[in-house]
């Protein structure tokens, strides 16, 4: 869903004088209008034309846009408002119920927003605008609808940060680490994109017009990830002791990118892991406490398969050796 907008004096007073479109209705009254109005409710959520633009009612106003003199009271507040959530618009729409000055008159201004979940339905009926006028979907239209809802649907990694922009990437780990790691030589060699195409590709930003960065974009080439996405970092702590208040040995906070937190939380797992040479039968023989491939296995796990979506809690490492410490 878009950014919430409020929408000045003047905007709304250019929609009123504005003809009636697939984004404006207007209404004299609320009284005996409750079907329609969540009809035109129903109809902006589901945004067929795709304006991804929020479509505004506006009640107290006659056909050509002048206020029609309609008292806008608190209760007639409370029934507009009522129809977000009476059970009625499923899903749920988002809108925003305002008592606005215009035109030197009151009205009651909603704005509604286009949903991420279309199709909307009112009563198990599917509404939809057609310019000035709203009418049932037909299958094809019905089909268009549950086609955006599959486009939204995205993976939590593939999902734009909006205060983020493409100089938060770094362009040199992208071209000089990622790419000739992930796509053969010729290929690129071959390959005359521009670096916007060539990070959309990658599923780094939204698209080579909108380079919002995504959440992998922002973990994997991030200059400060952690600016974006506070948890992403890995949390080491070594306690001589196996209770969590006995002294500590070694702690640290590991940030960055993801590959470069793996790069060196691997180093301190090394540290920490006790190494011994054998050299008692003619040839020396290493030995460590634990394999590292295990710890590789637990580091990878941690990461790649924790949730970053509504925490700020830090990944973290510990290990365990054969005297008792962790």
């Amino acid at each position: 869903m878009n950014e919430i907008k409020r929408y000045s004096d003047e905007e709304l007073e250019a929609l009123l004088n504005d003809m009636e479109s697939d984004r404006v209705e207007r209404k004299r009254a609320f009284r005996n209008e409750g079907d329609a109005a969540r009809q035109v409710v129903c109809a902006f959520s589901n945004d067929l034309p795709n304006h991804n633009e929020s479509g505004i009612l506006f009640f107290g106003a006659e056909d050509n846009g002048e206020p029609s003199g309609l008292p806008i009271t608190d209760e007639i507040i409370r029934n507009i408002s009522d129809m977000k959530t009476d059970g009625n618009i499923l899903p749920l729409p988002v809108m925003i119920v305002e008592k606005r000055f215009l035109k030197g008159s009151e009205m009651a201004v909603v704005t509604v927003f286009p949903s991420d979940m279309p199709p909307v339905r009112y009563k198990g009926r599917i509404w939809i605008r057609t310019g000035s006028r709203r009418t049932w979907a037909n299958d094809q239209e019905e089909r268009i609808l549950n086609e955006k809802r599959r486009s939204k649907d995205l993976p939590f990694d593939l999902h734009p940060i909006s205060n983020a922009i493409i100089d938060d990437l770094s362009k040199v780990i992208f071209e000089n680490e990622y790419l000739p790691a992930a796509i053969d030589k010729e290929i690129l060699d071959a390959n005359n994109r521009t670096y916007a195409e060539r990070l959309s590709s990658c599923k780094m930003t939204v698209s080579p017009k909108n380079t919002t960065p995504t959440i992998l974009g922002l973990l994997t080439l991030g200059k400060s990830p952690q600016d974006f996405i506070p948890g992403a970092y890995v949390q080491f702590l070594r306690i001589n002791g196996t209770e969590l208040f006995e002294p500590v040995v070694d702690e640290g906070e590991i940030k960055g990118t993801l590959p470069d937190i793996i790069r060196r939380t691997e180093e301190k797992l090394k540290a920490h892991n006790n190494t011994a040479v054998d050299i008692s039968k003619g040839q020396q023989i290493t030995s460590a406490d634990y394999p590292h491939g295990a710890f590789q296995q637990l580091l990878y796990n941690a990461l790649m398969h924790r949730s970053y979506e509504g925490t700020n809690t830090p990944g973290s490492s510990g290990i365990m050796v054969g005297n008792g410490e962790k």
